[in-house]
């Protein structure tokens, strides 16, 4: 059976919300704030649930307003790309640029929804506190588009100190890679490796360069 482009793009935003929300959800209800545990015994491998206010990989912007902006921002994009999306698929771009641009929207779509719905749902996660759980409907701990991103894998594959003879940082921890993500931040993350590895000459020549 073969599939239309269209369905596809359907099924790999479907797959990466559903598998996306679902760890998120079971973190924030099932791990204390800070917490976590070793992936398959890997000392360099890690689920360690934490939240951040604003932009991918456990980054921050600007307060509330900023976090208002910033959700808007993402809202306007997402509905760009998904016009973008539609206009590939009808002039008949290659099924690998539809998947990276699905997994990019997928991945986009999954931190707003962290945002947009999160605040209204849960409890507050507090370290070393009691577990998140779900409240009636616009009674949880922040309200629309103020919700914070729920992050929880960590991979410390370095984590050393520098020589001493290092200017200015000598003897300072070194950690890599340090930032704690997600899926959604995973999955935007491949879709954009695998266009600028695979599809460069979209962004150079446009919509129909990729036939």
């Amino acid at each position: 059976m073969r599939f239309s482009k269209s369905y596809i793009a359907y099924l790999v935003i479907l797959a990466v919300l559903v598998v996306d929300q679902i760890l998120k959800i079971y973190i924030k209800t099932n791990i204390p704030y800070g917490g976590g545990f070793d992936i398959l015994g890997l000392s360099w491998a890690k689920i360690h649930f934490v939240e951040n206010e604003g932009m991918a990989f456990g980054l921050s912007f600007g307060g509330v307003m900023g976090k208002y902006l910033l959700s808007i921002f993402r809202i306007v994009m997402v509905g760009f790309l998904i016009y973008l999306l539609r206009m590939m698929i009808k002039s008949g771009e290659p099924t690998g640029l539809i998947v990276c641009f699905s997994l990019i929207i997928a991945g986009a779509i999954g931190n707003i929804l962290d945002s947009m719905f999160f605040g209204l749902i849960f409890t507050e996660s507090y370290y070393h506190g009691g577990l998140a759980t779900f409240v009636p409907f616009g009674t949880g701990y922040a309200p629309f588009l103020q919700g914070r991103v729920v992050d929880m894998l960590y991979f410390p594959m370095v984590d050393t100190r520098l020589p001493e003879w290092i200017p200015f940082k000598g003897g300072d921890r070194f950690e890599f890679f340090r930032p704690v993500f997600n899926i959604a931040d995973s999955s935007i993350s491949v879709g954009v490796a695998l266009i600028i590895l695979f599809y460069r000459k979209f962004f150079l020549h446009g919509i129909g360069s990729g036939k």
